[in-house]
């Protein structure tokens, strides 16, 4: 199959969702393809947060498909998503501060040696392992967590996504309050996660950041597409404009279902 006839990784298609009298989505339909990264961008309230509840098994849609590797599924729970592949990393990451990096990655997954007892010379191996695959370098990985760079701390929660092997990964705001040195951490993180072939839906506030990272952008507003673009062929005022008005731009505007290049 060629790069242009294959399937998405992930489709979702003709997604509705509302809670009471309020639509979140109406008839929101966007896809993902491996190695590329989509940013989701809008106001808050524009339906971005549940669209990806949807995706990771927080939420059921009222209406519409998802389909993973052009094939129907139903995500009806987070365990769901994670059996097929899914993995979300909140902004918060969701860490356990007082933990070491290797308890991090498993936990509630321990790797268990006997009756009761931990096998931590094979979890502190196998962390070492996919830090090192994700090109991380953490100096001790006996240290707790909270003394760790945000750089660092975000490698810890990609690291347990892949090591259980994840293929979709949602982020969330990645760069939220770090610096300028941990930001480009987290950006050579998502490279080396794309060039593993992992689709990335990223969501974030800062269009430099979406811009820097995602191969296509698909902007909502109440709930609704304006549109999918590709970053390559639009600015940021284009972006900006679709969020606040509306409206799409002249160019950029994506061929249905044409994969990223990059």
């Amino acid at each position: 199959m060629d790069a242009v006839s294959r399937p998405p990784l992930v489709e979702m298609r003709n997604i509705y969702k509302s809670f009471g009298g309020v639509h979140a989505l109406e008839d929101v339909t966007i896809d993902l393809f491996p190695g590329e990264v989509v940013g989701l961008v809008g106001h808050n309230g524009a339906g971005k947060s549940t669209l990806i509840k949807i995706l990771s098994g927080v939420y059921e849609a009222d209406r519409g498909e998802i389909f993973i590797d052009g094939q129907p599924v139903m995500i009806r729970s987070p365990r769901d998503a994670r059996q097929q592949g899914i993995e979300t990393i909140y902004q918060t990451l969701a860490l356990a501060d007082n933990l070491d990096a290797p308890a991090n990655i498993f936990l509630g997954r321990e790797l268990i040696r006997a009756p009761f007892s931990l096998d931590e010379d094979a979890m502190e191996a196998a962390s070492r392992g996919v830090l090192d695959r994700l090109k991380i370098y953490v100096p001790s990985l006996r240290e707790s967590c909270a003394n760790m760079s945000g750089g660092q701390r975000q490698a810890i929660a990609i690291g347990r996504a892949i090591y259980f092997n994840a293929r979709i990964l949602i982020m969330d705001e990645p760069t939220a309050a770090l610096g300028p040195q941990e930001s480009r951490q987290v950006g050579e993180l998502i490279r080396q996660l794309k060039k593993e072939g992992l689709g990335i839906f990223l969501i974030s506030h800062d269009l430099h950041d979406v811009f820097d990272y995602s191969d296509r952008v698909s902007v909502l507003k109440n709930g609704r597409l304006v549109g999918t673009v590709r970053a390559a062929e639009v600015t940021k005022d284009d972006v900006l404009a679709m969020i606040i008005a509306g409206s799409l731009p002249s160019s950029g505007l994506e061929t249905p279902r044409v994969p990223a290049s990059g």
